[in-house]
Order: structure tokens, then C-alpha cells, then sequence
């Protein structure tokens, strides 16, 4: 039996494993998904070793970036976003290949144009957050030839913005908006983006990464002021069946 998992720690509150299940279900595919908490990335190999049906898995925080030594090859996307979320186990004799993906790009980008496209050519965006998410969200916007900026805290970058430097006339000129923070998620559910909310309307389009909740803080105030909202759960779906095409490969 092929197997599959995801690798991260901890591993409390994962999507991947009930969704693949059901997934390998509705396809009749004699497939298993697991949760592997490793509390060192450092297990890695022996954890590979050690699983002789282990055709693929998935990555998640804390080893994203930390799992790029470990691995024998890099798609492009990996490449630039430097962060892996999907790892194919390619078995060539006695050798275990292990090749990195990057399958939050395609999730962000088919989900973003499933958005915005018919608007594409009028946006502006302002991405919020510098961390390892807004990597592959900025990626995507330069391949889409969006203008953008980023905000973040207390970063004297010259690319960068801090939170309260920014204005309602910034807001009023960025039509979208993209949250890549933690920033509402559990167990911050109740904290909202520093952000001049009054600067968005109804010509805005607001996406957040987050899914769970299904409405952020940052997409309840964003309704509130009118605007279109779109959460990352179709993003976290893309992604997923992206990683399963990537191990189903030959």
C-alpha cells in the first residue's frame, strides 16, 4: 500500500489527514494518509528510511525552509519561494531521491484568479506579512504583473511599509488586499490586522490566507465596509490535490 503523510510539529490541528482519507475513498485507492510529528527535523532521513511505502508527504510549520538541506532537488518554485510544502520519494534502486515543491504557489495563484480575473488589469495590491506565506503570494503577483507593496512590523526595509505608516489613502489605492499572517487564526481569533479598515469599499477585493475561521477578523471588517472577500480554504484544496498529482508522477 502507497503512503503518504504530512510532517510538521505539532500536529494538532491538520487539514491534510481527514482530506486525503476522504479523498483515497471516494477514488477507491488502497492509499493511507498519516500525521508524522517529528520534534527534529534532523529525523528526517531516518524517518524516510524507516517507511520503505512512503511515496510522498507534505510539510508544514515549523520545517518549511528547514527541510531544503535534506532535500536531493528543487522544483523552480521551491527555488525562488526558498520554502517546501510538498516532498516526492522517488525510489531508484538502492537511492531515495527526495524532490521539493512548492504547491502553495499554484493553490494561491488559481484560487486568486478564480477571484479577481475579470478585474485583473485594475489592481494595485498590498500584502500583509513577511513571513515564509507571503513568499509565494508575492511570487505569484509578480508573474501576474500585479503591482504591489508589503507591510509588516517594525521593518525598516526599503521594500517594505510598517503597519502604522499606512494610511487610508494607501488602503483607498490598493484595491487588493491580501492577509498573510497568523493574524485571526487559532488561537488569535479575536486580534485584528493595525490596519485603516475606513479606507476599504466595495471596490475592494480581500483575500486571507486563513480558513478557519471561515471569516477572519480581517474578512468581517472587510464586509462590513462592503468589500469582496474570499478566505484560503480553496487555496488549501488546490494545494492539496497539486501534492497528490506531484507523488502520482513516474
Amino acid at each position: 500500500m502507497k503512503l503518504f503523510g504530512l510532517i510538521g510539529y505539532p500536529l494538532n490541528n491538520s487539514f491534510s489527514k481527514e482530506y486525503f482519507k476522504q479523498k483515497f475513498k471516494l477514488q477507491s485507492l488502497p492509499y493511507s494518509y498519516e500525521n508524522f510529528p517529528l520534534e527534529d527535523i534532523s529525523q528526517l532521513p531516518d524517518f524516510v528510511q524507516s517507511h520503505p511505502e512512503l511515496c510522498g508527504f507534505n510539510i508544514t510549520l515549523p520545517y518549511k525552509q528547514k527541510i531544503i538541506p535534506y532535500l536531493d532537488k528543487l522544483d523552480r518554485s521551491a527555488e525562488v519561494v526558498e520554502a517546501v510544502n510538498c516532498v516526492q520519494v522517488k525510489r531508484e534502486n538502492d537511492n531515495i531521491i527526495l524532490v521539493g515543491y512548492n504547491t502553495d504557489v499554484y493553490g494561491f495563484e488559481i484560487s486568486l484568479l478564480n477571484f479577481i480575473k475579470p478585474h485583473l488589469k485594475n489592481f494595485e495590491a498590498l500584502v500583509f506579512g513577511t513571513g515564509g506565506a507571503s513568499k509565494a503570494v508575492c511570487y505569484i503577483l509578480n508573474k501576474l504583473n500585479i503591482p504591489f507593496i508589503q507591510a509588516g512590523r517594525n521593518t525598516d526595509h526599503p521594500d517594505l511599509i510598517n503597519y502604522e505608516d499606512l494610511t487610508v489613502e494607501i488602503i483607498q489605492s490598493h484595491l487588493l488586499l491580501i492577509n498573510c499572517t497568523a493574524v485571526g487564526m487559532f488561537p488569535i481569533e479575536e486580534v485584528i490586522l493595525p490596519i485603516p479598515f475606513e479606507g476599504i469599499g466595495v471596490s475592494h477585493y480581500c483575500y486571507d490566507l486563513i480558513y478557519k475561521p471561515a471569516m477572519s477578523t480581517f474578512l468581517k471588517a472587510s464586509v462590513r465596509q462592503g468589500a469582496h472577500t474570499k478566505n484560503g480554504l480553496e487555496m488549501l484544496h488546490l494545494q492539496a490535490d497539486r501534492s497528490f498529482e506531484i507523488w502520482e508522477e513516474k
